[in-house]
């Protein structure tokens, strides 16, 4: 069966070569390093496993940070049968084969823990067929994905197994391995305090990964101690987790929106270049930024707009790498333009109101006449010419008749919107005085 793990399978031949992050591979689920959010004695898993009441679940984290382990240890915690399998590699024919020889084991006394590795690359029919061996007991569902399982799991799925999120480890648990490793190896890395801190950032959180980096480390030949340039030259940086069309995407993409919208042009700048150093599309940042000149700034600085569309217009001009500074600029001026999304909440009103009031007719006396029988029917009578009254405004009715007049757009006192309210302010105010003369 392919990429299938049965703890029945044959252990390695002692004395074969096995990678460092095999050798550490912890043993018992205390050992497990960085997620104490879901291990620890108040916990989820660590009050699942003192009642002795495992329930089905999804592990969701990015690479690396022992999702497959804790998988493994949970069976042996609970002397379940591990089965391992993976969702790139595995058919409906060998979904069947498992479910079939778990139903044989669980007849003679064993359940199985089947740990499904990237659970979320089965379709939604792979995945309802988990659902009744989940319900009668064949197996226990531990799934491993690194995507976001509201979007890629199946509500039926997910109201069976309880989801826990596993965060990426941060430099105190890298160098908490670091030192594991070291131990392991008999022997301390030949690094600068500072080269030791560029190879944990290198990791970027992700533990396996360091463990790789710390394995190509210990078997060079150097005298003395390598420096930051001296490792920078002997190993590549790993590329920071970023996928243009998943989870990742999402959430880099609201950090950056909702660090304009807080006013601060540092963290919106780092974002943005997250966003382009993971190789997302300029064009689609430009597009991105350009909404939140509208959505979120609005009338309170009407040149926002105008810059955004520059920028995005110098990027095409000039292209990567250089028209890329255009739109770090446009970055800088939302974060720090006055915000209002006055206009964002009128229109959708006003969209709200058009939907309730279907094909509510404008009032006779805004509509044109060009015919006798639309003069005979009131059309066009009793229209006030704005521009021959008093102060250039006709304070004139222009909703249906059977519409109650609605505040829709209300500008905030902040930017340019304090003018546009101050005008508003005075409109209103006389539109009062006609109305009442």
């Amino acid at each position: 069966m392919a990429d299938l793990f049965d703890t029945e399978g044959k252990e390695p031949a002692k004395g074969s070569p096995r990678p460092l992050a095999d050798r550490l591979r912890p043993q018992r689920l205390d050992q497990v390093i960085g997620q104490e959010q879901v291990l620890g004695p108040d916990a989820p898993l660590g009050i699942m496993l003192a009642s002795g009441s495992l329930s089905s679940l999804v592990l969701w984290g990015p690479p690396g940070v022992g999702k497959t382990t804790i998988a493994r240890l949970l069976a042996d915690e609970t002397d379940l049968h591990f089965v391992q399998i993976s969702a790139i590699f595995t058919g409906v024919p060998e979904l069947r084969k498992v479910f079939e020889t778990a139903k044989i084991r669980r007849a003679n006394g064993q359940g199985t823990l089947l740990f499904v590795d990237e659970i979320h690359r089965f379709n939604k029919a792979q995945q309802d067929g988990f659902l009744p061996h989940m319900e009668d007991g064949t197996i226990l569902l531990v799934g491993a994905t690194t995507e976001n399982p509201s979007f890629e799991l199946n509500a039926a799925l997910l109201s069976r197994a309880q989801v826990l999120v596993l965060k990426r480890l941060d430099p105190a648990d890298l160098e908490r391995l670091a030192q594991r490793a070291e131990k392991e190896l008999d022997r301390a890395l030949p690094l600068t305090g500072p080269a030791r801190e560029a190879l944990l950032e290198m990791a970027d959180g992700d533990g396996r990964a360091l463990l790789n980096l710390i394995e190509q480390v210990a078997a060079w030949r150097v005298d003395g101690k390598l420096d930051t340039d001296a490792l920078a030259t002997r190993l590549m940086r790993r590329a920071a987790k970023y996928d243009k069309s998943g989870d990742e995407h999402y959430n880099l993409i609201s950090a950056l929106h909702k660090s304009v919208r807080g006013s601060d042009p540092d963290a919106a700048l780092y974002w943005f270049a997250r966003m382009l150093t993971g190789g997302e599309d300029p064009r689609y940042l430009a597009r991105r930024l350009t909404r939140m000149a509208v959505e979120d700034i609005g009338l309170a600085d009407p040149q926002a707009q105008a810059v955004c569309l520059q920028a995005w217009e110098t990027y095409e001009r000039l292209g990567s790498p250089e028209g890329e500074l255009a739109l770090g600029q446009a970055v800088t001026y939302l974060a720090l333009a006055p915000k209002s999304n006055a206009g964002y909440v009128g229109f959708k009103a006003a969209m709200a109101l058009a939907r309730k009031t279907g094909s509510e007719p404008p009032p006779k006396h805004i509509l044109n006449a060009p015919t006798r029988l639309m003069k005979e029917q009131g059309y066009g009578a009793d229209y006030a010419y704005d521009h021959d009254a008093e102060d250039g405004f006709s304070g004139q009715n222009y909703f249906p008749d059977g519409v109650k007049r609605p505040v829709l757009y209300q500008p905030v006192e902040r930017g340019f919107e304090r003018e546009l309210k101050r005008r508003l302010d005075y409109f209103s105010k006389l539109r009062s005085r006609r109305e009442q003369g």
